[in-house]
């Protein structure tokens, strides 16, 4: 994976996210990687940073609470045309990563991506595909993830996950007292 870094040497990444702690990790996560990261909260913030530091790179949740983080890609793509856009949401499904890779993204994940694998897609050169994962999460892994996340977003409602999820309720108890799998 070879890095692109700007005039000044650095590889500055702006983070959209609502979600304040994942923000957080993911921001350590990619300084750790060598990225310059400046983090906002909703599109706002996102655009008034990007304005302001003029990053190479941007990892961009695609439900924010002020809005659909898509709606940022164009404004972003007006202050630097070669800015790599990846976007990234729990809620994966086809038509949103077309509608991302059409708004201007390079590509789209689905939550929880690995920081590994959100650097290898920004560092990847145009038209090139990033290399496939070392150590990907297993299937049970994802489940559990996914699981975890919807219970969250619940606000650790056992009956309404379970319901959104289409899953008996003592199913999900279960599921949610064993620790998460490898």
């Amino acid at each position: 994976m070879a890095e692109q870094p700007t005039d000044e040497g650095e590889m500055r990444l702006l983070v959209v996210e609502d979600d304040k702690a994942f923000r957080g990790r993911l921001t350590l996560s990619m300084e750790r990687r060598g990225f310059n990261v400046f983090a906002a909260e909703g599109i706002e913030e996102g655009a008034r940073l990007a304005a302001e530091h003029k990053p190479e790179y941007a990892v961009i949740d695609m439900r924010l609470e002020d809005g659909n983080g898509l709606d940022l890609v164009p404004t972003l793509r007006q202050i630097n045309p070669d800015m790599r856009v990846v976007i990234l949401t729990g809620y994966g499904n086809i038509a949103s990563a077309v509608a991302a890779v059409k708004a201007g993204a390079v590509d789209y994940l689905s939550k929880p991506a690995d920081p590994d694998q959100i650097a290898g897609t920004l560092l990847t050169p145009e038209g090139q595909t990033p290399p496939p994962p070392e150590n990907p999460m297993s299937a049970d892994r994802v489940k559990w993830e996914h699981i975890q996340r919807v219970y969250e977003l619940c606000d650790r409602n056992v009956s309404e996950t379970a319901r959104r999820l289409n899953m008996h309720r003592r199913t999900l108890q279960r599921i949610l007292a064993k620790r998460s799998p490898q």
